[in-house]
């Protein structure tokens, strides 16, 4: 089966490298494609909080990975893709959920998307509540360390 997705938007920041850190003063505008009404932004500013689906479009197929030390790192265990939010991935999606601070006109400025300049945005989602984990987080220690300079 054969899937074709096309854009709804694109991300526009300063960042134009996929660098692992450092994310967290990255302000990104999410601009809706020429091909989407502006009226698919009605009522976003209700929300505090998107998920933003977006398309890797600068990963190689040579350096999709099936499993691996999570960013080489061999201090950190062998761990499959789906173990892990890379971006080398078979489908080179990647999903963030992000604070919206504004909305204007066909354009979104959020914060904490960890997506580079022209990123093709996929879907944009609202946060609800109601599909939050109802239970605790569970997650292996070594990614705090993984994370510890992700969102400064």
């Amino acid at each position: 089966m054969e899937i074709k997705l096309q854009p709804v938007a694109t991300v526009k920041n300063s960042r134009t490298e996929p660098i692992d850190d450092n994310w967290e003063t990255i302000i990104a505008e999410i601009e809706l494609a020429d091909h989407i009404s502006t009226e698919a932004f009605n009522s976003i500013s209700s929300f505090s909080h998107l998920e933003i689906i977006y398309y890797f479009d600068k990963v190689k197929k040579e350096d999709i990975v099936f499993s691996g030390h999570p960013r080489g790192n061999v201090n950190y265990p062998m761990t499959g893709i789906f173990g892990q939010r890379k971006k080398d991935r078979p489908n080179t999606i990647g999903l963030a959920t992000v604070e919206l601070l504004e909305h204007n006109g066909r354009t979104i400025k959020v914060k904490f998307l960890d997506a580079i300049d022209g990123t093709p945005v996929l879907d944009i989602k609202p946060v609800f509540k109601e599909f939050q984990p109802k239970t605790g987080i569970k997650q292996p220690e070594w990614v705090a360390d993984l994370m510890k300079n992700y969102w400064k």
